[in-house]
């Protein structure tokens, strides 16, 4: 569910700690050229993932949650399964970046298997 605006009213480190299933906690703002970059390949890759919870927070000086994930420079993207940072990209520039760190979190459903429906990975 891809948010289409950073929201200046920001959850608390201990709600974001306690989500459960995968997530997708991005820092940014509306003015930020980088940030307006990103929302295309960003958007391709939700796609594949469209039941994924998308946080856009807007970020700033003296904002908690920003600081918190120690966040330097936007979009910053935090890929979260269970609360957890499982992935962080800064400033993305392709989709299928963003799709690697997706697929830490949230597997498609056909992620893992052959073109023949066969798991690929060999068997010990």
């Amino acid at each position: 569910m891809m948010s289409d605006t950073y929201s200046v009213a920001q959850p608390t480190r201990a709600e974001i700690d306690a989500l459960t299933g995968p997530a997708l906690l991005e820092f940014g703002t509306g003015w930020c050229g980088h940030c307006r970059a990103t929302q295309a390949p960003l958007a391709a890759a939700f796609a594949q993932h469209p039941g994924v919870p998308h946080l856009r927070v807007e970020d700033g000086p003296g904002r908690a949650l920003g600081r918190s994930f120690r966040v330097k420079l936007w979009p910053t993207l935090i890929f979260l399964k269970d609360g957890q940072e499982v992935a962080r990209i800064v400033r993305p520039l392709d989709s299928a970046e963003i799709a690697r760190a997706f697929s830490l979190i949230h597997p498609t459903a056909n992620a893992g298997v052959g073109p023949s429906g066969s798991d690929p990975s060999p068997r010990r």
